[in-house]
């Protein structure tokens, strides 16, 4: 099958998930065409069946912003029609799923079915989407794909709840690649974070508001005064430099580490004790299934995805939006020495449940199913 996917080019879940979705569906054989504006972070290696094409974005006076929706539909257009593709799947409804939209219509006048997948990400549906400046093309788009997926049953009702949409949407959840997310032994970048046996904190995000960063430091703050601890930061955005004068200014620059954006992650998760996301919204917690890959408990909120992912008192344990005290004593009861072997096992375990090669499958289903619908769509035409 010769598939083009859409997607987002940078470290944010949706990119990281649509790239990672087609380095495996290449290895399996199929023909993988990324079109994007940039070559994404995680396309780290090529071969016969993966490809990359550039969107090509020209400045002109008259436009104050580039058009990208239109370069981008255009690049479509151009691909499917000279790489020969079966189907599109697009990431993220904006503005790729509308983009879609608009190059299957352009194919159609010159006599091409382009069938589109459209994989709905989060903050496409939970944020940007619910703008009144963005919802009508959201929903419009939404309702024009031949196929929709969700990466949790939460993002799923999210959808149903705030948009008029009335296609059938598949739940297929993230996924994670075991060969590289697992735990490393690095005794000696842990003895050079926590010199006297400290226990490690991580969080990994994007730094903007809805990931609670003052949280992070404050769950972190109380925890220090109870056992030895470090913590380590990984990820750039726009609450980083608060953080950072909030450390500064608690004198915890001796115990906080920003470690800025990483590739390899999974060094930093090998030496952890304990990963903690207190997100306000979350579709999924595609970090935390990359803490809990790397055998890391996670301490998390129980909203969006993240209860479909992190099993209370089993992985970890949930705690309200907000509930600093009891994510407190929960991170407590997880670096309890007795405790945290048992935490971490049961995080390696519910991680297989994601293992990459059990979730392709879910989406190579999809695409059987749109292309045997759009055959017959095609077939009326």
């Amino acid at each position: 099958m010769k598939i083009g996917i859409v997607c987002y080019p940078t470290f944010g879940g949706s990119g990281v998930v649509a790239t990672e979705l087609g380095k495996t569906l290449a290895e399996q054989g199929h023909e993988i065409h990324f079109i994007t504006y940039d070559q994404p972070t995680r396309l780290d290696f090529f071969n016969q069946n993966l490809y990359y094409h550039k969107v090509d974005i020209r400045t002109y006076p008259l436009f104050e912003y580039p058009p990208y929706e239109l370069a981008l539909a255009s690049k479509m257009v151009n691909v499917v029609k000279y790489e020969q593709l079966d189907l599109l799947h697009v990431h993220y409804a904006i503005p790729h799923a509308s983009a879609a939209f608009m190059a299957k219509q352009i194919l159609k006048t010159e006599g091409i079915y382009i069938p589109v997948v459209t994989t709905l990400h989060g903050t496409d549906i939970t944020l940007v989407g619910k703008d009144e400046s963005y919802e009508p093309v959201v929903t419009f788009s939404i309702n024009q794909s031949d196929g929709v997926t969700t990466v949790s049953e939460s993002l799923k009702q999210d959808t149903y709840e705030h948009f008029q949409i009335i296609k059938d949407i598949d739940v297929i959840p993230n996924f994670i690649d075991l060969d590289r997310f697992k735990k490393q032994k690095k005794d000696h970048f842990k003895r050079a974070i926590a010199p006297n046996g400290e226990k490690i904190i991580v969080h990994t995000s994007n730094f903007r508001k809805v990931k609670r960063i003052d949280d992070v430091l404050e769950v972190f703050c109380r925890l220090r005064k109870e056992i030895p601890a470090k913590l380590l930061m990984i990820g750039d955005g726009p609450e980083r430099s608060k953080a950072e004068l909030f450390c500064q200014e608690h004198k915890l620059d001796d115990d906080v580490r920003f470690l800025g954006k990483l590739e390899a992650i999974e060094e930093v998760l090998s030496i952890a004790d304990l990963f903690i996301m207190p997100s306000e919204k979350e579709s999924f917690g595609l970090a935390a299934l990359e803490a809990m890959a790397c055998e890391v408990p996670v301490i998390s909120t129980n909203t969006g995805g993240l209860p479909e992912l992190n099993i209370q008192g089993i992985t970890g344990f949930l705690s309200n939006v907000g509930d600093i005290e009891d994510m407190v004593k929960n991170a407590l009861i997880i670096l309890d020495d007795q405790n945290l072997p048992k935490f971490r096992e049961n995080a390696l375990m519910r991680a297989k449940d994601f293992e990459i090669s059990k979730i392709r499958p879910m989406y190579e289903a999809v695409y059987e199913k749109v292309l045997a619908n759009s055959m017959k769509e095609f077939a009326v035409l």
